[in-house]
């Protein structure tokens, strides 16, 4: 059997995917990945992916740019963004899928439907996967507004706002979509948002940190998330500090643009509690403000590995870092900057496993505040007890589940 994975998006769009080639590979399937070309600089994603021999095509343009922008893009910059990402996607994808029999593909809008498009042209199963609930249309949250695109104040009924959402969908993205469907010989799509995540999408999100609430109108089905075991040993640096002291808070922004100074005010903060610190550089290049030896900067690091041993996480609230940090038992404190991140936050202070911080810009006085509430005995008995809950089989889950689909769907093999 062969599957090809697609997304695009930053490197927690990419890494579940790895666990899921993983998974796959490991069941005997061939596996191919399409992935932004910034996928060669996320670290463990690519060196894994080496291991198990699965290769790599780069499709559409750089993310980074797009996630680092100051301003957020307008209506009309979405569009052709999303233009330009169907353009290369219709191209990549198309290539790339021959011969396989299903596609699995997460991200972004634009990039999904022009995915189910190429399935649609080859006969091949489509599997759309969301790593966050609130991505998926419910009666019982409401949609995440796309940029420069407000909802009526007035309009509070959730069915309603994903009505609209719908319609501002069509008109940012059906126009591009739809000529090229015509240029490979597929018919119109009236409903992008429908197309693309279809009415029976995979969740991959731990059912405890993001539960799918029902009754709902999609057949969702929630497998858990898609983790990639790290079995990398911690650099000897790194182990020696942890060694030296108190375990220190580590601090970071993944992917995402951060906020302004946040090095200086996250290390401010930290020393504030009395704690040293951990600063991952990550793509914003965090570095450390003095050469003081209570703090310590990291690049790549095995963060499975690394959350087991601080005290609290302070970072963006990205559906794998907070899953990683919950299954660590590692307290943690969230500032959202953007799209689901708000949603993390609000579920790590609902589980009693750390704090939302108010707004993506704190001060060292507010960062401080909610370190205080992270670094209490009672938040750090809930993160242990809360880790004991977190799933691990959700890309075994989804491979199974994916692979058991094919074999129904292939014809019986001749006597």
């Amino acid at each position: 059997m062969r599957v090809l994975l697609s997304t695009y998006g930053g490197r927690g769009d990419v890494e579940p995917l790895v666990g899921l080639a993983v998974r796959l590979r490991e069941l005997g399937a061939e596996v191919r990945i399409c992935a932004p070309p910034d996928f060669s600089g996320l670290g463990r994603c690519a060196e894994r992916l080496a291991e198990v021999g699965v290769p790599v095509t780069p499709s559409g343009p750089p993310v980074r740019p797009l996630v680092h922008a100051t301003t957020p893009s307008s209506p009309p910059d979405l569009s052709r963004l999303a233009a330009e990402i169907m353009a290369v996607q219709f191209h990549t994808l198309a290539a790339a899928a021959e011969g396989c029999d299903a596609l699995v593909a997460s991200g972004l809008l634009p990039a999904a439907a022009s995915a189910r498009s190429v399935t649609e042209k080859l006969g091949i199963r489509y599997v759309y996967a969301a790593y966050c609930p609130i991505f998926l249309p419910s009666p019982h949250h409401a949609p995440t507004p796309f940029p420069g695109r407000p909802f009526p104040p007035e309009v509070t009924d959730n069915r309603v706002l994903w009505d609209l959402q719908a319609q501002i969908a069509n008109d940012l993205f059906g126009e591009a979509l739809n000529i090229r469907r015509a240029s490979i010989g597929l018919p119109p799509v009236d409903n992008v948002y429908d197309f693309g995540f279809t009415d029976r999408p995979w969740l991959a999100a731990d059912p405890t940190l993001g539960p799918w609430q029902e009754p709902a109108d999609l057949d969702v089905m929630q497998t858990g998330a898609w983790i990639l075991p790290d079995e990398r040993a911690l650099p000897a640096e790194l182990v020696a500090f942890l060694n030296a002291g108190t375990p220190p808070v580590f601090v970071g922004f993944g992917s995402m643009r951060a906020p302004t100074d946040i090095a200086r005010v996250a290390i401010e903060a930290i020393r504030a509690q009395e704690r040293r610190a951990i600063v991952a550089r990550g793509w914003a290049d965090l570095a450390l403000i003095d050469n003081r030896d209570d703090c310590f900067a990291v690049g790549e690091v095995n963060q499975q590995a690394l959350f087991a041993r601080v005290a609290a996480v302070v970072h963006h609230g990205g559906a794998g870092t907070t899953t990683t940090a919950a299954r660590a038992g590692a307290p943690q404190v969230v500032i959202p900057q953007m799209a689901d991140q708000p949603y993390w936050a609000g579920r790590v202070a609902e589980l009693g496993v750390g704090a939302a911080h108010d707004g993506p810009t704190p001060t060292a006085e507010s960062l401080s505040d909610a370190l205080t509430t992270a670094l209490t005995s009672e938040t750090r008995e809930q993160a242990a007890a809360v880790a004991g809950t977190i799933r691990t089989d959700g890309a075994v889950v989804a491979a199974t589940l994916l692979l058991e689909a094919i074999s129904q769907e292939r014809p019986p093999a001749s006597a």
